[in-house]
């Protein structure tokens, strides 16, 4: 490929990744710069005689709608890159089963030492008085 072709492919991603971090800025800056136009045309709030929202629903209204677009794009990303992982074939990776077989001990051996054997000893040493 040639290099100009691949810089104009990066730089149309990094617009579009721009253009996806800065969606709920410009739909503010959106409205600020309509907000006349907004307020007479879009308001939910125009037909009444003594309004002070000048468009704010409307502007309420959208970035609630661009963040619950961001949060399921998020979530069909995550959902995505999870499906990819499972279903990767290059990192499939086999699991060998050999059956194995269980010997029966007749008999076990432990060995068991107690932890009062050091009195035992003692008890040999000092002991009454004979008469």
């Amino acid at each position: 490929m040639n290099s100009l072709t691949r810089q104009w492919i990066g730089l149309g991603l990094l617009t579009l990744m721009l253009v996806k971090a800065w969606l709920i800025p410009l739909v503010c800056l959106d409205y600020e710069l309509r907000k006349e136009y907004i307020a007479k045309t879009l308001c939910v709030n125009r037909n009444q005689p003594i309004t002070v929202c000048y468009g704010k629903c409307y502007l309420a209204n959208k970035l609630a709608a661009a963040s619950q677009q961001q949060e399921r794009q998020a979530e069909q990303d995550y959902i995505a890159s999870l499906i990819y992982q499972v279903m990767d074939i290059n990192s499939f990776k086999s699991f060998d089963y050999s059956p194995t077989s269980f010997l029966l001990l007749d008999k076990a051996d432990y060995s068991y030492q107690s932890s009062f054997i050091d009195r035992l000893f003692i008890g040999s040493i000092f002991r009454p008085p004979l008469v």
